[in-house]
């Protein structure tokens, strides 16, 4: 009997799962005709309903009463993930969570195939956690238990930036030096590999592989910083208490802007500190519109409205975020320069990490051949061309944003299990 297998990429942001036909390793639809979705899932208490991905978002957005639950995969490896959140009348671990997700991305990958698949070949970031080895294991740990309880009996584990290079080693003529770029939504990630047709026959590449790094930063975190610049100062961030002058606290504000926080904020507890905060705040009409945000959770909707201003900056250079609070509407007027800097700092990150692995590698950036870029978060300009200028003689390749890393995790799995 034939063992049947699949690439899983479970992504902070968005994911898929791949399948190998013919011998080819090829994205299975995941939603409709896509072949990527949405890492979002929305519990409707309203239907008794378990909707996913864009459809997951658009109940959400449209109203219905529910739980909406986006970025799970950054919580794998942090203290959340030991906590419980209330789902339709009971509590649910956040592994179960991603257990659910994970679980509809096999069936979807089993409806193609026509029958079960036992083996998975699942990606992770260099990093799940920065510089914590222990917290890092863990993490896998968790992902793997979570893939476990869904029906998958053999499960390996590939780093994504290598998944995405042996991706980008299907269009190769010659052997190159590929430095692989993979910045999603809750992950930078770096490798360097050796890849040529011949060494694609290979099985065993650890030799090939001459570094791996990684760093906690993605498009969430972007997201994050964006929001607390320009959004969160019109809830009261940085305003003063009325009698002593001190700074609000700044926690809420982070968490409304931390996409896998929101929920959170959403207990009784919140309501009666906020309600505190008001009493002694110079500018309570600001905590006021805090307070309506949380009360009728509208959090998500809120990040989303930032998210979507940080992918229109991608093409133009201001827009604005629409919000609507209380009776009326806040027009937040946005410019590129504005999110860059909110982001600098972030991205001086991810630009050092660029340099500890070459560094890793012992290599020049005039060394690298090939810089292949995937991830959401690469198609950001100022983040892109903060990379490029490092490589001023690399030839610059473009994988697909969503799709390099769930086909090399496919071709992998094929090379494990096939």
């Amino acid at each position: 009997m034939n063992t049947l297998y699949a690439g899983l990429d479970f992504g902070t942001s968005n994911s898929t799962i791949g399948t190998v036909r013919n011998g080819k390793p090829a994205l299975v639809p995941v939603e409709d005709i896509k072949v990527t979705i949405p890492s979002a899932i929305f519990f409707s208490f309203e239907e008794e309903a378990t909707f996913f991905g864009r459809k997951a978002i658009s109940e959400y957005v449209d109203g219905a009463e529910g739980r909406l639950m986006r970025a799970l995969k950054s919580v794998l490896g942090t203290s959340l993930i030991h906590d419980t959140t209330r789902v339709k009348g009971r509590q649910m671990a956040f592994t179960e969570i991603i257990g659910v997700f994970i679980a509809h991305l096999k069936a979807q990958a089993e409806r193609e195939m026509g029958e079960d698949i036992s083996h998975v070949v699942m990606g992770r970031p260099v990093q799940f956690v920065d510089d914590k080895p222990d917290e890092d294991r863990e993490a896998q740990n968790q992902l793997e238990k979570a893939a476990r309880a869904q029906g998958f009996k053999h499960i390996a584990f590939q780093f994504e930036p290598i998944a995405a290079a042996l991706d980008y080693e299907q269009q190769v003529k010659e052997e190159q030096l590929a430095f692989i770029v993979d910045i999603g939504g809750g992950t930078s990630d770096f490798s360097i590999v050796r890849v040529s047709p011949e060494r694609a026959k290979a099985i065993d590449r650890k030799d090939d592989i001459l570094a791996n790094e990684g760093v906690h930063i993605g498009g969430t975190d972007f997201d994050r910083l964006f929001s607390m610049a320009k959004v969160m100062p019109f809830f009261g961030k940085g305003s003063k208490s009325r009698e002593k002058g001190h700074e609000l606290p700044a926690g809420y504000y982070h968490d409304l802007a931390t996409w896998q926080r929101i929920n959170w904020l959403y207990t009784k507890k919140t309501m009666i500190n906020l309600r505190q905060i008001r009493y002694e705040a110079a500018q309570p009409e600001l905590v006021d519109r805090l307070i309506a945000i949380i009360e009728s959770r509208q959090g998500h909707a809120l990040a989303g409205k930032v998210e979507e201003a940080k992918i229109l900056l991608t093409e133009k250079d201001a827009t604005e975020i629409n919000l609507h609070v209380l009776d009326g509407h806040i027009n937040v007027p946005v410019t590129r320069g504005e999110f860059e800097d909110a982001i600098a700092g972030a991205v001086e990150r991810v630009t050092n990490t660029v340099t500890k692995t070459l560094n890793q590698a012992n290599l020049r950036p005039d060394q690298v051949q090939a810089l292949f870029l995937t991830g959401g978060s690469t198609q950001i300009p100022f983040v892109k061309q903060s990379i490029l200028n490092m490589f001023p003689t690399a030839n610059v390749v473009e994988g697909d944003m969503f799709g390099s890393v769930g086909l090399g995790l496919t071709l992998d799995a094929k090379r494990k299990f096939g």
